[in-house]
């Protein structure tokens, strides 16, 4: 299993769809899970790449860029995206933990919490994982339906099963799960960042955090940048809202300048 590019990590082809993705992610983590590998040394360092692999080709942003970086770079692509993006950066916006969870449940393996600290030797809790959908189970109707939609979920045409399961998600959970708002908001660059590409240093000020906006090459004055995941908060449960950043370019500052002078002459 090759480590420099993350579609041969999860043995797909650079087309797969989204399902494919996570169908391959799924197959790979339950063969290589630690609890049936604790006699095998490697098994640590190969679900490192798996779920790495995972997290960039499921985020439809981050699959992106890594395939711009492909189609530039070729084999050096991985070590290009990689040495741009911190673990956090890669895993926020994730729902391996909620894969992990499901293997737990069904094959009666550790939780996410007791995987991820062995195999990254730190708390889960300082990365930005998807929150698992609320899940109710019905009594005596014999199937479970979840408030997110998705298999087994009724539809708001369901009759008076469907007000009963929206009335019990309500009294549970204090509502129903509700998307976070998204932020819109303006960044300014240089012409040449946006030629080439590359880091640029935002605060977002709703709340006082720092983040490291990958731009992507070539990106055009008034396209947008959407950050998955990181506008304001979900509520009861729901996923939270995204970060769109309209992209203005920065004229020259010989431009800038005369532009000043000639507002100071008025001329």
């Amino acid at each position: 299993m090759s480590q420099d590019d993350y579609y041969a990590t999860l043995g797909l082809p650079p087309q797969a769809e989204p399902r494919q993705v996570k169908e391959a992610y799924r197959r790979l983590a339950f063969e290589h899970h630690p609890d049936r590998n604790r006699d095998t040394p490697s098994a640590a360092d190969t679900m490192k790449r798996i779920n790495e692999a995972y997290a960039v080709l499921s985020h439809p942003a981050k699959r992106r860029e890594y395939d711009t970086l492909r189609e530039r770079f070729g084999s050096s692509a991985h070590s290009r995206f990689r040495t741009s993006h911190t673990e956090q950066d890669i895993f926020s916006g994730s729902d391996i933990n909620a894969v992990f969870e499901e293997l737990a449940r069904s094959f009666g393996f550790r939780g996410f919490e007791d995987i991820f600290r062995d195999v990254y030797g730190q708390s889960p809790q300082g990365f930005e994982f998807k929150r698992p959908r609320v899940t109710i189970r019905t009594f005596g109707f014999g199937r479970p339906f979840r408030s997110g939609g998705g298999s087994g979920a009724l539809p708001p045409s369901a009759g008076i099963l469907g007000r009963l399961a929206r009335l019990a998600l309500g009294k549970l959970g204090g509502g129903l799960p509700q998307k976070g708002t998204d932020i819109h908001d303006r960044i300014c660059i240089s012409p040449e960042l946006a030629a080439a590409g590359g880091p640029y240093a935002y605060l977002l000020r709703p709340a006082f955090k720092k983040l490291v906006v990958k731009i992507p090459p070539g990106i055009r004055a008034g396209q947008r940048i959407r950050l998955a995941g990181m506008g304001s908060p979900g509520r009861n449960g729901g996923s939270d809202g995204d970060l769109f950043l309209k992209v203005r370019l920065r004229k020259p500052f010989r431009e800038r300048m005369r532009s000043f002078i000639t507002g100071i002459l008025g001329e």
